[in-house]
């Protein structure tokens, strides 16, 4: 263990100084917009503010999911909302979530728009609106919602947790990444075993619980994730590796990856969707 830090925390903490690291630019401790901007709308039923974060793709899979399922109202315009420059603190943005943190999603299919916010209630929304990916009967649902929530409450020990420490701090801090760390692969042996008893996170159905754990855990297992697939030695969770590359067959799931990502090969982007005709091209910006 390396030598502890001469650092004492004071009495009372205060942001007189930046953090460093990747996101402090756009770091504060208050809520609320720091500038004026309307958020575009676009003629489809559900407009979606997001970002191809693991986050974002959970509700662009979905969607994908819900048309190729013949669910035509779940036609969607997704804005690329760019994190980095803090476009998710702009007064249209955070009167659709209120926490600023994207994927946001308004749907526009009545007379008043409904904003729904969190990517896991986004999923359940759509779920329930649709009748889709969610199960009837009670027992598989409950394991459904069990597993999407888990996905809710564990994904933070692996982004703001290990991800972070690991990655983005401007100093390595041993016990920070051992801790985190450790806690990444129970998570990943949680879902091994589970996976090694059935096809799918809640049984024999894929669902929304899978679409919430594959754009972690699952890019995560293909190294894709914070490039520590080697570090982890994430090919002993086989189990999930069967499931990842399952998933990753799936067309809705290859385009939905593609939407708002402005990273990679040009052709792994698509960086704003407004028509299933996007696709075809190889990239798209904002105007």
């Amino acid at each position: 263990m390396e030598n502890p830090s001469a650092y004492t925390p004071p009495r009372i903490w205060s942001a007189d100084k930046q953090s460093g690291g990747r996101f402090a630019s756009i770091n504060r401790p208050t809520a609320g917009p720091t500038h004026e901007k309307a958020l575009p709308v676009g003629r489809h039923p559900m407009q979606l503010y997001s970002l191809g974060t693991p986050n974002g793709v959970k509700v662009t899979v979905m969607l994908e999911e819900l048309l190729a399922a013949g669910h035509a109202g779940a036609e969607y315009d997704a804005w690329l909302i760019r994190i980095n420059e803090g476009e998710q603190f702009g007064s249209g943005f955070v009167s659709v979530n209120p926490n600023s943190k994207i994927p946001a999603l308004l749907d526009c299919s009545g007379p008043t728009p409904i904003r729904v916010f969190e990517s896991g209630a986004i999923l359940v929304y759509l779920a329930e609106k649709f009748g889709a990916f969610l199960p009837v009967d009670v027992a598989i649902r409950a394991e459904c919602l069990s597993w999407l929530f888990w996905q809710m409450g564990s994904a933070p020990f692996l982004g703001g947790g290990f991800g972070h420490f690991y990655a983005y701090a401007p100093t390595k801090i041993e016990y920070a990444i051992d801790r985190y760390a450790m806690e990444v692969k129970r998570q990943l042996d949680v879902l091994d075993q589970r996976l090694a008893q059935s096809p799918y996170l809640a049984g024999d159905e894929y669902t929304i619980a899978d679409m919430a754990v594959w754009p972690w855990y699952g890019t995560l297992v293909k190294g894709q994730l914070y490039e520590a697939g080697e570090f982890l030695q994430v090919q002993a969770y086989t189990h999930v590796l069967r499931w990842t590359n399952q998933i990753a067959q799936r067309p809705a799931v290859q385009r939905g990856r593609r939407v708002n990502r402005t990273w990679g090969e040009p052709g792994s982007q698509l960086h704003e969707r407004h028509d299933a005709a996007d696709f075809e091209s190889r990239t798209q910006d904002k105007p």
